[in-house]
C-alpha cells in the first residue's frame, strides 16, 4: 500500500531481459535502507526488491507488468519515481495507492498556470472498463507516475492535472513532454463503487 507521496527519482543503471520478464537495476539515495523482498513502487508500480549490491538494487517486472504499464518503454539513464510502502503511523498525505496500475495514458497538451503547468492525458475510450470504475472524476484523486494528483476537467477519457514547481522538480514530471506514456491508477474507492453497482 502506498499513498502516492513520492520519496525521489531512482535512475535505471542497468536492464536485462530474462524471458518474459525484464530486471531494473536502479540506484537512489536509500538503497542503504532496502530489504530483499521489500515493495517499492516505481512509477506507481509495485515491485519487489530481489537483489542488492552496494549502491544499487534490482527488481523484477513480468510480462503483465510490462503490458499494461511504461515500464517497458524505459532506457538506462531514465529517472523513475519510486515510493517505499506506507507506514501505518502516521498521516496519509495522499491517497490510498495500491501500487497496481490500471493502463497507461497519454500526455497531449501542457499548459502554463503562471508558476504551475496544467498536464492533459488521455486514455483509451472503453464504456466495458468505464463501468468498472476505470474512469476520473471532477476533484477526485488519479494516480500518474505514483504520483498522487488531484483531476481537473475530466471527460470521458481525458482529464488534467496542476503540476506546482516543487512536484515537477522532484519527480519525474520535468520529463514528461507531449507524446510522453504515463502510468494511471484510477481511485481504488471508485471502483468498489463501481463493482457494488454491477451487484
Amino acid at each position: 500500500m502506498f499513498s502516492g507521496i513520492i520519496e525521489e527519482f531512482a535512475t535505471v543503471v542497468a536492464i536485462k531481459k530474462d524471458r518474459e520478464n525484464i530486471d531494473f537495476t536502479l540506484t537512489c539515495s536509500f538503497v542503504d535502507e532496502l530489504k530483499i523482498d521489500q515493495s517499492v513502487a516505481h512509477n506507481g508500480v509495485c515491485l519487489t526488491v530481489v537483489s542488492i549490491e552496494d549502491d544499487k538494487y534490482v527488481v523484477t517486472a513480468m510480462k503483465e507488468t510490462l503490458d499494461r504499464t511504461n515500464l517497458g518503454l524505459l532506457q538506462v539513464g531514465d529517472k523513475v519515481n519510486v515510493e517505499r510502502s506506507m507506514l501505518m503511523n502516521g498521516r496519509l498525505d495522499g491517497h490510498i495507492v495500491q501500487g497496481h496500475v490500471d493502463e497507461t495514458a497519454k500526455c497531449v497538451a501542457m499548459e502554463d498556470a503562471d508558476g504551475s503547468t496544467y498536464f492533459t492525458f488521455e486514455y483509451p475510450e472503453n464504456r466495458e472498463m468505464a463501468k468498472k470504475g476505470y474512469f476520473t472524476v471532477d476533484k477526485g484523486s488519479v494516480t500518474v507516475n505514483g504520483v498522487s494528483l488531484t483531476v481537473c476537467n475530466p471527460t470521458s477519457n481525458t482529464f488534467q492535472v496542476a503540476i506546482i514547481p516543487y512536484t515537477f522538480e522532484h519527480t519525474n514530471f520535468c520529463d514528461i513532454k507531449v507524446g510522453t506514456v504515463v502510468n494511471l491508477e484510477f481511485d481504488i474507492l471508485g471502483k468498489y463503487i463501481a463493482r457494488l453497482q454491477q451487484l
